[in-house]
């Protein structure tokens, strides 16, 4: 079986990865990596993925992601963990009071580098911001977002998803970075 090391300390990310890489044995490696203030996540996934290969120094990938809200001139872009640890989502959803533009995406980049080849693999997960917090606590989480956002063709909050949802939101979003990434990967190695 192929292996890949996926530098991160997200254990939300680690158990997608370990699901979606369905062929490849995910070995996870908590570090902190520093990101830099940039509003393109994929700058910042080069960055990361620079970084985790001067750590393991072997083939590994890195991943960014942020959050954009349409009617809110993209805020907060890449700047999710800061915006959650300033005004956190109940900010958000005030920010959002009254507004009826309501679109949202999660945008995504993941990205590969073994010390030669870098390649990027991005993907868009639109939908909307709800009108409330709802959900409960789950490993699938990455983000308290999962919390106000609803994806497209759905009526509840990612939070709110249980298993059927989940795969059911799997088989709509096919061209997620990490599907991308799988592929990829299989095909070339």
């Amino acid at each position: 079986m192929k292996e890949i090391m996926f530098v991160t300390t997200n254990k939300g990310k680690i158990a997608s990865a370990q699901k979606d890489l369905n062929n490849i044995k995910v070995l996870p490696i908590e570090a902190d990596l520093i990101e830099p203030r940039s509003d393109d996540i994929k700058e910042i996934a080069k960055h990361k993925v620079l970084q985790a290969y001067e750590i393991v120094k072997q083939p590994c990938i890195a991943l960014d992601s942020g959050f954009f809200i349409s009617e809110l001139n993209g805020f907060p872009k890449a700047y999710v963990n800061h915006m959650l640890d300033t005004i956190g989502i109940k900010g958000v959803l005030k920010l959002m009071n009254n507004v009826q533009n309501r679109y949202s995406e999660f945008r995504s980049c993941l990205t590969y580098y073994d010390g030669e080849i870098m390649a990027f693999f991005e993907s868009k997960s639109p939908g909307i911001i709800s009108n409330e917090i709802k959900g409960i606590e789950n490993d699938k989480k990455w983000s308290d977002l999962w919390y106000i956002f609803i994806p497209e063709n759905f009526g509840k909050t990612l939070a709110e998803f249980n298993e059927e949802d989940f795969m059911n939101y799997k088989n709509v979003k096919e061209d997620s970075c990490m599907i991308k990434f799988r592929e990829w990967y299989n095909d070339t190695f």
